[in-house]
């Protein structure tokens, strides 16, 4: 989110609140070689890589072979249709083939104790440690230019889903050290994702680790985890034998969440069971930045190339006609808000987004290393050649 909303809480709620609806025109792939790709709109079979995992193993990370799959999200049924979240990710679609290189990728979100430890070794300051400059904001009043951060900040009593002013505000000294304001803390809570915290502050996390933030299409290889079309991480069912599989909203949203699945809020990274990949939290907890810019037609474009797309690293600019000036990119996951009330988008596939300069109490970001080139020991999924 755009620091300009850092002023004007109705324009950040909306960056982080609602996803946008066009589907048009084509954006640009890689310009690796492709080939024709299945149907658009159906889920073809998941392809891996034959590679085995290069070594080293980089400490916390799990090596995610690629290959080539169906990336995006089917039309939501049953619980996960409703009126105000779902019918909103029309940018999600359609269904398109696309192909990745192996990679390696953080086990978890990333961490407060990772974060300190960068932190501590290089000064950093987020953006929402910054105090805005009365110059980036002409005419703003001296009173609202304050460091903070955007925080969920539930109503006393149920209200309608149609305002989410009711229930985001913008609050003075909100940061990642301060995840809800000056009076919270993360003493205790280093195996907390770290939140609050901007693009730019998972950008230069991931530079001084030697990583880099995935590609969307790489998260999503990842977070599918092998499956082929299902709505969860985990497979099918949302509460398979009636077990919560992530941390998400239970109770009236937004006022109560009862923490059914043992967790009112955010949660400890690793409490739910991991992907098929080895992954935890790939669905709920905190929602995870990613590299691309976010367009709402994104997908469109790419599905129009009748091609499987190589390792597409998104458009070249961002663009979302519900605020065209607010650089936006793309966020995955979904948060410990997500509720098929609402916003159903811990179903994989489906598509945030933010403005790249506003942190929040419920995003956060994982990283990902690529292979040097002579680590790389072969086999490719043939059909890709």
């Amino acid at each position: 989110m755009k620091a300009r909303h850092i002023l004007t809480l109705a324009a950040i709620v909306t960056s982080i609140a609602v996803v946008g609806l066009l589907v048009a025109a084509a954006l640009r792939s890689s310009n690796r070689q492709s080939r024709p790709a299945a149907s658009v709109g159906v889920f073809g079979p998941t392809v891996e890589n034959t590679a085995s995992a290069p070594s080293p193993a980089p400490e916390g990370m799990v090596w995610i072979r690629g290959g080539e799959f169906s990336m995006g999200a089917a039309d939501p049924t049953g619980t996960d249709r409703n009126d105000v979240g779902m019918r909103a990710t029309d940018d999600s679609r359609p269904i398109h083939r696309v192909y990745v290189d192996g990679f390696w990728m953080d086990r978890t979100e990333v961490t407060n104790r990772q974060y300190a430890a960068f932190v501590r070794a290089t000064g950093y300051v987020t953006v929402a440690e910054r105090t805005p400059r009365a110059e980036d904001f002409p005419g703003a009043p001296p009173e609202n230019l304050v460091a903070g951060a955007v925080v969920f900040s539930p109503p006393h009593h149920p209200v309608s889903l149609d305002d989410s002013y009711q229930w985001w505000s913008y609050v003075k000294g909100a940061n990642w050290r301060h995840p809800l304001g000056p009076a919270s803390s993360i003493e205790g809570k280093e195996n907390y994702p770290v939140v609050d915290v901007a693009y730019d502050d998972a950008v230069a996390y991931a530079t001084w680790a030697g990583h880099r933030l995935p590609t969307e299409a790489e998260w999503e290889f990842a977070a599918r985890g092998g499956l082929t079309g299902e709505p969860y991480v985990w497979g099918r069912e949302l509460r398979p034998n009636g077990r919560w599989m992530a941390n998400t909203h239970q109770g009236h949203f937004p006022n109560e969440d009862d923490g059914a699945d043992g967790f009112p809020g955010l949660a400890p990274v690793a409490q739910f069971p991991r992907n098929h990949y080895g992954l935890y939290d790939v669905a709920g907890n905190a929602w995870e930045w990613v590299n691309d810019w976010y367009r709402p037609d994104h997908y469109a474009g790419l599905a129009a190339t009748g091609r499987v797309v190589r390792n597409p690293r998104g458009p070249a600019s961002s663009f979302d006609p519900s605020e065209p000036g607010v650089q936006k990119r793309v966020q995955r996951g979904g948060s410990f808000l997500c509720t098929d009330q609402y916003c159903s988008r811990y179903m994989v596939g489906t598509r945030g987004k933010g403005d790249v300069n506003t942190g929040t109490n419920h995003l956060g970001f994982r990283t990902v290393v690529t292979p040097a080139p002579n680590q790389h020991s072969g086999g490719s999924a043939g059909q890709n050649e």
